[in-house]
């Protein structure tokens, strides 16, 4: 399978600098209203971007809804909608996204998000700890699949239980499903369930050994996963240049914001943010922990904390490389949202063309 690029849709705002509260030098933050994020879309649609990641949480807008709206704007991008299992019924979430699947003539990805934060789960009323809900979602899974071929579906385990749970119109074909996490537990779920096994950015010996880990996990299930990945990026034309953004972000984080951020991550029950935190430590030195990967967004952002960061050419050698290890989906960000996009559109994925690498 070629590679697939994705790139991300700023739900929650967006601007120049990673720490959301710098306004001054930068200009003003970018709302996520719907006319932003079309432009968003559409630049993504146009540079040959596979997909869009629509996440999900307290501060994003709502993906599904974005989702639908969004799809009216674009011709064929996919949109990766992220959800939470454990904030609605198996069958309410097949038939959402049967009905997405078919607005949106097929172009439906789902990224199943179990929760890592302790914090924002308890605002959403969710009180299960990690290991619990992962086995909560292998059960929304087994129950979501069945509604989806058709056939009525009777389930009954420790979180779920359904009677006869069916679908008149199933969804065709069925969104892949895209299932991400470093824990064991993470990668149990995806072995039985998910098409794509998702892992945040590393270094790609690290990144190897969540891949060979949920393969092994799949064939003992006798299945096949595919695998991804995530990383925001910083591509120009020339390394000096790159490397002189990734600075200025350094120096837009407010120092207390990153000890305050860090203090937060560190009760964290995810084992993606441990990783993530031990790649830079807290500290602002240090931060290229391999060529062209940069951990210097984890010092003040949540979940995904690294970034490629080069040329246009380095950049593209770092994605070869990742896809050499079996790499097939990376889904990718920066700041800004917009101009980032045609940045990576006009400078990465031409690259990615001639050397015959990217899905298109």
């Amino acid at each position: 399978m070629p590679l697939a690029l994705h790139w991300f849709l700023p739900s929650h705002g967006d601007g120049r600098h990673v720490d959301a509260r710098k306004s001054n030098t930068a200009g003003p933050r970018r709302a996520p209203d719907l006319n932003y994020l079309a432009q968003v879309a559409r630049a993504a649609d146009g540079a040959g971007f596979a997909g869009v990641l629509t996440p999900a949480g307290l501060f994003c807008e709502d993906p599904w809804l974005l989702a639908s709206a969004l799809a009216r704007e674009t011709r064929r991008l996919r949109f990766m909608v992220a959800f939470r299992p454990g904030l609605m019924s198996p069958t309410l979430a097949a038939q959402m996204s049967a009905t997405c699947q078919r607005i949106s003539d097929g172009r439906l990805l789902l990224n199943v998000v179990t929760g890592g934060d302790p914090e924002e789960q308890r605002r959403y009323g969710d009180w299960l700890d990690h290991d619990q809900r992962y086995a909560r979602t292998d059960e929304f899974l087994a129950v979501m699949r069945g509604v989806w071929s058709g056939d009525a579906t009777t389930f009954e385990g420790e979180h779920l239980r359904v009677e006869r749970a069916l679908l008149t119109r199933p969804p065709e074909p069925p969104p892949p499903i895209f299932l991400g996490g470093s824990s064991t537990s993470a990668k149990e779920t995806a072995a039985r369930h998910a098409d794509v096994y998702l892992a945040w950015g590393e270094p790609p010996p690290q990144l190897a050994e969540h891949v060979e880990k949920a393969r092994q996990m799949a064939a003992e299930q006798g299945r096949t996963l595919s695998f991804g990945t995530r990383f925001h990026v910083i591509s120009r034309d020339t390394s000096e240049e790159a490397w002189g953004e990734a600075e200025r972000l350094i120096e837009g984080m407010d120092p207390e914001l990153i000890a305050a951020t860090q203090r937060r991550l560190g009760r964290s029950d995810s084992e993606g943010q441990r990783r993530m935190a031990a790649l830079h430590g807290g500290s602002t030195d240090g931060l290229e922990v391999y060529p062209n990967v940069w951990a210097g967004y984890g010092l003040v952002r949540q979940g995904a904390g690294t970034a490629l960061v080069g040329s246009h050419e380095e950049v593209a050698d770092r994605l070869a490389e990742y896809y050499r290890l079996g790499i097939e989906h990376v889904i990718l960000s920066g700041q800004p949202h917009l101009e980032e996009a045609h940045w990576i559109g006009e400078g990465v994925l031409p690259l990615l063309r001639e050397r015959g690498l990217l899905a298109e």
